[in-house]
């Protein structure tokens, strides 16, 4: 049975804590206005998330921000638990220097959306403790919750990075370096540079060498890593601020605000300004 927390104000979901024996509510696409975190144990089990495949067994953590779209499915029995959070009960942007959330747990422009629990324990043990909590309903619940959350998530950071490390497919050291390179040109340069082309001059390589290189070992090509990390930025942007979409697409090296529009709403799912008022945080600027 799933408990919910709505939230008064918008009578949208705020929090939800829900254990499932099996994956009829994720056999289909979807998309959500808020965190979805799901504890996942089967002996063979399908994510699809954007628009790629992802072969899962054992136990497993799937980590997806708001309006990410993905779905679940297996021949096989899978349970688990959900934990569903909205922006709003809890930013994750505005912690993001103590817990670090975004770029390895949530909009992760170059890794998976996923790892393997190490220590599934712990993650349980927090389970049962905001199970109690939710039960209360007594005063200072969202503190108490938030709380647990915040210690659910340093957590699943530590181990994702400690997952990341130990996946890292073994490069030449020509490759490694390459790809390395590309994730801080990317980094540096995301907000004027929006071509392959341009990043591999950067590099000093072909285009279709560096294609090669992304798509054997991130199996992306480099446009999806360039206009992800913009996405990544526009989304922090429309989160937090209230800045005019045309101030925050120029900003990404964006002159027309309708192009850089169209541009997110292909890569999201939703325009903008949807965005914004189903999961943007901007209220935070007074």
């Amino acid at each position: 049975m799933a408990q919910i927390i709505i939230d008064k104000h918008n009578g949208e979901l705020a929090f939800r804590l829900e254990y499932f024996e099996n994956l009829s509510q994720f056999d289909h696409l979807q998309r959500k206005n808020y965190y979805s975190i799901i504890l996942l144990n089967g002996s063979n089990y399908k994510l699809n998330a954007d628009l790629s495949t992802y072969e899962l067994k054992g136990n497993q953590m799937i980590c997806l921000s708001p309006y990410q779209p993905f779905m679940i499915t297996s021949e096989r029995s899978c349970s688990g638990w959900l934990l569903n959070f909205h922006p709003d009960f809890f930013c994750t942007y505005r912690h993001q220097n103590e817990i670090e959330t975004e770029g390895i747990l949530f909009n992760n422009f170059q890794g998976l959306p996923h790892f393997q629990l190490s220590e599934e324990s712990l993650f349980f043990n927090l389970i049962d403790q905001i199970s109690k909590e939710m039960d209360r309903d007594s005063i200072a619940q969202h503190e108490v919750l938030v709380a647990f959350l915040k210690v659910f998530l340093i957590e699943a950071v530590r181990q994702k990075k400690q997952f990341d490390d130990n996946v890292v497919p073994r490069f030449s050291d020509s490759q490694s370096e390459i790809l390395q390179n590309l994730v801080d040109a990317i980094e540096s340069n995301y907000y004027e540079l929006h071509s392959p082309r341009e990043y591999a001059d950067v590099l000093c390589i072909s285009p279709k060498t560096l294609a090669g290189i992304v798509k054997k070992y991130l199996n992306q090509t480099p446009s999806t890593l360039i206009s992800n990390r913009i996405v990544m930025e526009a989304k922090r942007e429309l989160y937090l601020t209230s800045k005019p979409l045309k101030q925050i697409a120029a900003s990404l090296g964006y002159d027309d605000e309708f192009y850089f529009s169209r541009f997110f709403k292909k890569k999201v799912g939703v325009s903008p300004d949807t965005y914004r008022k189903t999961v943007g945080f901007a209220k935070l600027e007074k």
